[in-house]
């Protein structure tokens, strides 16, 4: 398995806005920015969905888990999520 990435979306985007090979240097982008929003770290080559069910983080239990909507939408909730405001660890 790659490294993770660290994927930063900041609060109401709907989109990421960056991506980083180290927590190091996400949280220094962030803190120059001052920047609020929430830090992830993200698998590389698989779905957080497929990991997910795969490793055991997460089971289907429901109907809609495992269709088209709720794979796009998972999130990996086993990773690490640093929460930041105006540039700092909230």
């Amino acid at each position: 398995m790659r490294p993770p990435v660290w994927v930063f979306h900041g609060d109401g985007a709907r989109f990421a806005s960056a991506v980083f090979e180290s927590e190091t240097d996400a949280e220094a982008w962030i803190e120059r920015h001052g920047l609020t929003g929430v830090l992830t770290e993200y698998p590389v080559n698989d779905g957080c969905y497929d990991i997910a069910v795969r490793d055991g983080h997460f089971r289907p239990t429901r109907p809609h888990h495992g269709t088209a909507e709720h794979v796009a939408a998972f999130s990996p909730g086993w990773t690490r999520h640093i929460h930041f405001e105006r540039g700092q660890p909230a």
